[in-house]
């Protein structure tokens, strides 16, 4: 995820966290692009039949962005970092309000001939949500490097830049942390 020639995105940001809200307004198109291709990757991962479209996902983490007043944008990284963490928050609220409208988390879908239920990426995304948060609250650094990998998309060396550890812990962070959720949500499913 690097930065334009020149740094044009960091410069930009900066220009934004100092109160230029026109940096705002050149801003989002240069990015725009790249979040839409971070709401796609998200909702690939979701049932087929999400009513939240890529476009949609952008639009609402975009209206959340521009509502941050106290945010020093450092850089790319954290900018999609903070991109990213919106989203995610997005569809689990998209996720809760969809679960708090039906029975249970099976559905049967029209378009299944045997009239099977088939098990939603709601309740897995839910879980996952409760675990991400069950693993902030015992290892704060642990959670927030997976929420920039998975979530954000960052490299190593991203999340190593925006928190401000090596890439060696970043490594060790993410083994150890997707080990534990893992355990975590295979437990909530069963």
């Amino acid at each position: 995820m690097p930065d334009l020639p020149g740094g044009e995105v960091t410069a930009l940001l900066k220009d934004w966290s100092g109160g230029d809200r026109q940096a705002l307004e050149r801003l989002m198109p240069l990015v725009y692009g790249e979040l839409r291709k971070l709401a796609g990757s998200y909702l690939r991962s979701e049932r087929s039949s999400h009513t939240l479209q890529p476009t949609a996902l952008v639009h609402e983490a975009y209206i959340r962005l521009v509502d941050q007043k106290n945010v020093v944008w450092q850089n790319r990284a954290h900018f999609f970092g903070i991109a990213s963490r919106m989203m995610r928050r997005i569809l689990v609220d998209h996720a809760r309000k969809r679960q708090a409208a039906k029975r249970g988390p099976l559905t049967y879908h029209v378009s299944d001939p045997a009239g099977e239920p088939v098990r939603e990426r709601d309740p897995e995304l839910l879980a996952l949500d409760s675990a991400l948060s069950d693993l902030e609250k015992l290892d704060p650094q642990q959670a927030r490097v997976v929420e920039l990998r998975f979530f954000g998309g960052l490299t190593v060396d991203e999340i190593a830049t925006v928190s401000g550890i090596s890439s060696a812990t970043v490594k060790r962070e993410w083994r150890t942390a997707r080990a534990w959720l893992r355990r975590e949500v295979a437990g909530a499913s069963v």
